[in-house]
């Protein structure tokens, strides 16, 4: 597999925040080793999120196995979970602003089996593409204030 440089937008801030609450979680959990140190995780972690790079890619890139890749990105998702506010808090902020914005996205998947009773539970008519249904509560600048947690594709906004 061929591998080049390339480059991605996202702020430092965003990259230190992430390479702390890992380093936070290694020592909570007694970590020794790793594959890679915790800001080559959180570097993979965002090349994975803003840029839907593949884990074969990813794992050819930083040099490690595809199932390291799939851990590191489990893992990381969960420390970022884990800090963010629920919707009591999301509730409290809304109300402090002037209006909010309530919308909700289709990210797109490439874990189309995933069963829950139906054929095609994560397939939007709409879209005509795979993915989950996320409700965003951002305020009026678009900053993020809530996310839902992912639904069916197929969910429309209102039952959402």
């Amino acid at each position: 597999m061929l591998s080049y440089p390339s480059g991605m937008s996202v702020s430092s801030r965003a990259l230190n925040m992430l390479v702390e609450a890992l380093r936070h979680e290694r020592r909570v959990r007694g970590t020794r080793w790793r594959r890679l140190e915790a800001g080559r995780q959180a570097l993979l972690v965002l090349a994975y999120l803003r840029k839907g790079e593949t884990y074969a890619d990813l794992a050819a890139g930083f040099a490690i196995g595809v199932t390291t890749v799939f851990r590191y990105i489990r893992e990381a998702l969960g420390v970022l979970a884990a800090r963010a506010i629920g919707i009591t808090e999301a509730i409290a902020v809304a109300a402090r602003k002037a209006f909010v914005i309530l919308d909700g996205t289709l990210l797109r998947i490439d874990r189309v089996g995933m069963a829950t009773g139906r054929d095609r539970p994560y397939y939007s008519g709409k879209h005509k593409r795979h993915g989950v249904n996320v409700q965003v509560l951002a305020d009026p600048a678009g900053r993020l204030i809530w996310a839902s947690p992912a639904l069916p594709g197929a969910r429309h906004d209102m039952g959402a």
